[in-house]
């Protein structure tokens, strides 16, 4: 098995990948994410998904063997509310991430109820739309602190070897409230910051200014709270402070929304 690679997704909003009624406009998304299983030399054992939709005071795991489904998403038309993603977890996954996040002095608890949220069934159906790959789900640290979540990333490096697939879930621009072509200076701005803070190739500078983001133009109105943004620091850590590409820019999503996706070797 080869090391794979990590991911941070924009994952879109709530369930697109069911709604004719969006037409295209989430078309250059959706290749992005088909494009992600075709990108590795081999089918992952499993996936981890760092989700923005579940939040916990310590890290948690989901580890369930047949997870079943949140729809945590409002307003949207009855039929997404029976949508179903029936990929199997994997509850020993769910050991070992604990388990690895202990060796490493990072407080980490077991939810064997917990079901698939949209940060993570709406890019895997999507990217794995077969569903026959295991999935185990990893929260967010409720304090939503940057240096912990990629202390938990780096802590679960190894499963790279083993064949896991770390994905963090978020995305690059989450501002509810301008969600249209009023965010398209704003996420244009914070997009452009992102990407030439991850393409720079002093690794301790890039991770340096990634703490301070909130220093970034327009970063408060990109991310109001920064639980969408976490994932990355999760993902990078992983990967080891890895080169980083971007897999996905488009800057008119929703009529002027700027958002984007990376992978990190």
């Amino acid at each position: 098995m080869s090391l794979l690679p990590t991911f941070f997704v924009s994952h879109g909003g709530g369930p697109w990948p069911w709604m004719k009624e969006f037409g295209n406009a989430y078309d250059i998304l959706a290749k992005s994410l088909k494009d992600i299983p075709a990108s590795l030399t081999e089918q992952p054992k499993a996936l981890l998904v760092v989700t923005a939709h579940w939040e916990a005071v310590d890290f948690t795991v989901s580890g369930s063997a047949k997870p079943g489904m949140i729809y945590d998403y409002y307003g949207f038309p009855d039929y997404t509310y029976q949508i179903q993603y029936p990929a199997p977890g994997q509850p020993e996954l769910a050991e070992q991430v604990i388990e690895l996040l202990s060796q490493h002095d990072i407080k980490a608890r077991n939810d064997s109820q917990r079901g698939y949220d949209h940060g993570t069934f709406t890019p895997l159906a999507v990217m794995y739309p077969q569903a026959n790959i295991p999935v185990v789900q990893l929260s967010l640290k409720a304090n939503l602190n940057t240096e912990q979540h990629y202390a938990a990333g780096r802590a679960l490096r190894s499963l790279r070897e083993q064949g896991v697939l770390i994905i963090g879930s978020g995305l690059s621009y989450h501002n509810l409230r301008h969600f249209d072509a009023s965010a398209s200076a704003p996420s244009k701005e914070f997009d452009d910051w992102l990407y030439e803070t991850l393409m720079m190739d002093d690794e301790e500078a890039r991770h340096q200014r990634l703490n301070h983001w909130q220093q970034a133009p327009s970063a408060r109105i990109a991310q109001p709270r920064e639980e969408h943004l976490l994932p990355l620091w999760v993902a990078l850590g992983a990967a080891s402070d890895g080169k980083a590409s971007r897999i996905y820019y488009e800057n008119k999503l929703f009529g002027g929304i700027t958002a984007s996706s990376y992978r990190f070797d």
